[in-house]
C-alpha cells in the first residue's frame, strides 16, 4: 500500500483517515478501542477527531486509547478547532487557539498534535491573526503541520497568500465534504487550487451519511441508524438511485462492496491526499481498508463519476 504526502510536509498516510466523530456517540469507549485497534492493526495510522465531537469526548477516548496501547509515536493525530463548544460562536481568534489547543492535548494526553485544522471559518476574526496563532503553535512544538476545513478557493487563497507574504506556516489540507454524491464544496476551484498550490483535500462524509455503502435503499430504511433519516431524505432520489446502481455494478466486477468502491473513487481524485471514514464496527471497517486498497479502472471511474453528475 502506498502511502501519500499530506502537502509540503515530511507527513505520509496510507490513503483512509480514520473519521473519530463516532467516538463517544454511536460508539462508546470499549467498542471504541476494538475498532480503533482493527484499524491500525489492518496498516492504518491517521486518526481524525475535533475538540468539537462530543464537546471533547471523542479526544479523550482517542487519549485514553493510545495511552492504554502506548501507541502515540506510531498513530498520526489530526484535530481540529474553531468549532462553538459553549463559547456561543465559531471562534479562530488567538486567544481561543492558544487556549483550546491546551486542552485538546491535555484530552488526547500527548505533547504534540500532529495536523491542527482550523474547522470552520471565523468571520469575526482576520485570517491573519489565526494564521500567526497557529504559527506560533508549530515554533513551541505543540502543532507540526496546520491544515483548514470547510474553505471555499477564497479564503483558501487568501490564506496561502498571507502565510507566503509572512513568511509563516501554512494549510497543508483542505478538509471539505467530498464524496460521490456531494461534490461541489471541493471539486472544480478548491480542488484545481489544490494541485497547484499542493495542497491535499481531505473529504469527509465519504460514504454520504452511510447511504453510499448500500444500506439505505428506500424509507423504510431510515431506522437502521442514528443517520438514517438524514441520510433517506437527503440521497434517496433519482441521483442517489443512479449512484446506487453505479457502485453496485462496479462492486460486483471488482469482488467487493459498494462502501469500499466509494471510498476508492475519492482516493483516486486529483489534489486528494485521502478520503475520511468512520466504522463502529469490524465489519463496517474492512470495507473501508478494503477500498482504500481498490484501484478502479478507467472505466470504473468514469462509470461512477457520470452516476453522481
Amino acid at each position: 500500500m502506498t502511502t501519500r504526502r499530506l502537502g509540503r510536509t515530511d507527513l505520509y498516510i496510507e490513503p483512509l483517515i480514520f473519521g473519530c466523530n463516532v467516538l463517544g456517540w454511536t460508539l462508546e469507549e470499549s467498542a471504541a478501542f476494538t475498532v480503533l485497534d482493527a484499524y491500525v492493526d489492518a496498516g492504518f495510522t491517521a486518526v481524525d477527531t475535533a475538540d468539537s465531537y462530543g464537546r471533547g469526548k471523542s479526544e479523550t477516548i482517542l487519549g485514553n486509547w493510545m495511552k492504554a496501547r502506548g501507541n502515540r509515536d506510531k498513530v498520526l493525530v489530526f484535530t481540529k478547532v474553531g468549532s462553538d463548544v459553549g463559547q456561543g460562536h465559531r471562534d479562530l481568534s488567538a486567544k481561543w487557539i492558544a487556549e483550546e489547543v491546551d486542552a485538546s492535548l491535555k484530552r488526547l494526553q500527548t505533547d504534540r498534535i500532529d495536523l491542527y485544522q482550523s474547522h470552520w471559518p471565523d468571520p469575526n476574526t482576520p485570517q491573519e491573526e489565526t494564521l500567526e496563532a497557529f504559527d506560533r503553535l508549530v515554533k513551541a512544538g505543540k502543532v507540526r503541520w496546520i491544515g483548514s476545513s470547510n474553505q471555499d478557493e477564497n479564503l483558501l487563497g487568501e490564506a496561502l497568500a498571507i502565510s507566503k507574504s509572512k513568511a509563516i506556516a501554512r494549510y497543508q489540507t483542505v478538509q471539505n465534504e467530498f464524496n460521490l454524491y456531494d461534490r461541489s464544496s471541493f471539486e472544480g476551484a478548491v480542488q484545481d487550487l489544490c494541485v497547484k498550490e499542493e495542497v491535499s483535500g481531505i473529504g469527509y462524509f465519504s460514504l454520504a451519511r452511510g447511504f453510499l455503502s448500500g444500506k439505505y435503499r428506500s424509507i423504510t430504511d431510515a431506522d437502521k441508524s442514528a443517520r438514517g433519516k438524514a441520510a433517506v431524505d437527503k440521497y434517496l432520489n433519482p441521483k442517489g438511485e443512479r449512484i446506487l446502481g453505479a457502485l453496485d455494478a462496479v462492486s460486483k466486477r471488482n469482488g467487493t462492496t459498494p462502501a469500499a468502491v466509494a471510498i476508492a473513487w475519492i482516493g483516486a481524485q486529483p489534489g486528494v491526499g485521502g478520503p475520511i471514514a468512520s466504522a463502529t464496527s469490524a465489519e463496517q471497517l474492512k470495507s473501508l481498508t478494503d477500498g482504500a486498497r481498490l484501484k478502479l479502472s478507467a472505466d470504473d471511474l468514469k462509470q461512477l463519476t457520470d452516476a453522481g453528475r
